[in-house]
């Protein structure tokens, strides 16, 4: 019973309720879908068997080179809202694992780059590709307004929560 609670919480409204029907299904599928997601990672990150930090830290560290922007530990510092010990931590066990690679600053010998490996892209990738591919496919599946409203709806939520706290979500 507790746990079916604990699974249920995240799919309560704390708010005022959407006028329609239409709209309390809408937000309850939102909601689910936020849930889906975050089990479905939950679930990536365990069988991957890394720490949450450690999880984050690979994905942060693919992205920045997929970006093609060169990172460090203390990126890390404070992408991650760790101490530099616990960074240290989280990195080492990456390279043990073969995740991630230590490389020499080109300018700055003092200095290290930290690079996800083959192994380490491919632990992310494979945590996100049945997700992604869900999606895809049901997008897939719908019609061209359908889709339209879809993302004509999801881009309005994006953008008024932007609004007040992270202009950096805002798609515009």
């Amino acid at each position: 019973m507790p746990l079916n609670v604990v699974r249920r919480e995240s799919e309560h409204l704390y708010g005022r309720a959407p006028r329609t029907g239409a709209g309390v299904r809408a937000v309850e599928a939102l909601l689910a879908l936020q849930r889906a997601e975050a089990i479905e990672l939950e679930n990536a990150r365990r069988i991957a068997r890394l720490t949450r930090s450690e999880f984050q830290a690979l994905r942060y560290l693919l992205q920045a080179q997929r970006d093609e922007r060169p990172m460090g530990p203390k990126d890390l510092v404070i992408m991650l809202d760790l101490s530099p010990a616990a960074v240290t931590k989280v990195v080492d066990h990456l390279v043990d694992l073969g995740d991630l690679q230590r490389t020499a600053h080109p300018h700055d010998r003092r200095a290290i780059y930290l690079t996800p490996t083959d192994a380490g892209e491919a632990k992310i990738n494979a945590a996100y590709a049945h997700f992604h591919q869900t999606l895809v496919d049901v997008v897939d599946g719908l019609d061209e307004a359908t889709n339209t409203a879809l993302h004509d709806g999801l881009t309005a939520v994006v953008e008024q929560l932007g609004r007040r706290h992270s202009p950096e979500l805002v798609t515009s």
